[in-house]
């Protein structure tokens, strides 16, 4: 999209584009090659074991020798797109659209 080479500015080619003059000028950086070591471990280990999280692949891992933070594990597992999985909140909502009708009391209930 954005060509340095050419004789318009980047400035002027980004507002054409429509995009911001900082996503210009960024380049990612490479991943290195002990993140993508951890990285394969990772995928193994959700593969086996999809509902740990960071903390339970943080001490999984350290069982193997490696050491590696709770914050570095939800860093690399966002970089991947791997969640836990696990019963979220509010499962037991109702279901919309679904009417739920009072109680009737003194109509055959005993009292």
């Amino acid at each position: 999209m954005i060509d340095r080479g050419h004789d318009l500015p980047i400035r002027r080619q980004a507002a054409l584009v429509n995009i911001s003059r900082g996503s210009a000028y960024y380049t990612a950086k490479p991943v290195s090659d002990e993140d993508l070591k951890l990285m394969r471990r990772i995928d193994e280990l959700h593969l086996e074991l999809p509902f740990a999280g960071a903390r339970m692949l943080r001490d999984l891992l350290g069982g193997e020798g490696i050491a590696a933070g709770r914050k570095r594990m939800s860093t690399l597992m966002r970089r991947m797109g791997i969640t836990a999985l696990y019963r979220k909140p509010n499962t037991s909502k109702k279901t919309p659209g679904r009417t739920i009708y009072p109680r009737q009391s003194g109509l055959g209930d005993g009292h």
